[in-house]
């Protein structure tokens, strides 16, 4: 069978788009991913912890690098219910446009100046991801900024002026659009099929891939095995204890 006589076109239109920009990320992308990856990769040698963050879809970005097979294991999430989307959407949107919070939030963490923070904002003027990128600076972490170029930059900044991109040391294009909706569905030009979680996940693991890989160059990386692997649970149990102090969500 043909893909035309799967009656999946509109599907397909959305797979095909997704993979051009994946293709653009990799082929565009490359020495703002290794610059983020180098920035990981002294963090962990000087003991520090990795920060990831986003509000609405973006905290999925967060979450996406804890606690997972393959994953880095110092690497902390910083997370909110309110700016989540399970226990009111509409709600989460007013909280993530709110001066103030982010300072809340982040003092929960004690971040270092040899720590990092990949912060996830595919807009980039919301307020709370911009304070954000602000107090990592003044802090003196190294931030590294994932948003889509074209879309921050068709909106006004709604901080004095401010947007994420202004506060980071290394900004990474997801290579999105205006919306973030990728394939025309109805004649009134209706879009339909975001792209930005699957760009982030795709740009935060390359980061982490290539991190990992430069740790190895000297030691075992601290990297979660599968729990269904054998030598999974011991493996694992000592990484968590040398990191769970530093990280809430364990």
């Amino acid at each position: 069978m043909t893909p035309t006589e799967t009656g999946i076109e509109t599907a397909l239109a959305y797979m095909n788009a997704v993979q051009e920009k994946l293709h653009q990320i990799a082929a565009t992308q490359q020495e703002n991913i290794a610059a983020a990856a180098a920035a990981v990769e002294k963090t962990v040698r000087n003991d520090g912890m990795v920060y990831l963050f986003g509000t609405g879809h973006s905290h999925m970005l967060a979450e996406e690098g804890h606690y997972r097979a393959g994953g880095l294991v110092p690497v902390c999430p910083i997370l909110s219910t309110s700016l989540m989307l399970h226990e009111g959407a509409i709600a989460s949107t007013g909280f993530e446009r709110t001066m103030g919070f982010a300072k809340h939030l982040l003092s929960r963490y004690e971040p270092q100046p040899e720590d990092t923070i990949i912060i996830f904002s595919n807009s980039g003027v919301n307020a709370v991801p911009v304070e954000m990128g602000q107090l990592a600076q003044e802090i003196g972490m190294t931030t590294t900024a994932v948003i889509a170029r074209d879309y921050a930059e068709s909106i006004e900044p709604r901080i004095d002026g401010k947007r994420l991109a202004d506060y980071a040391d290394i900004v990474i294009d997801n290579g999105g659009i205006p919306g973030d909706a990728l394939v025309e569905v109805h004649a009134s030009g209706l879009k339909a099929g975001p792209l930005s979680t699957v760009a982030g996940a795709f740009i935060l693991n390359a980061i982490l891939v290539e991190a990992i890989q430069r740790l190895g160059t000297i030691e075992t990386p601290p990297v979660y095995i599968s729990a269904n692997m054998p030598g999974a649970a011991e493996h694992n149990s000592k990484l968590i204890a040398r990191y769970r102090s530093r990280n809430p969500h364990l």
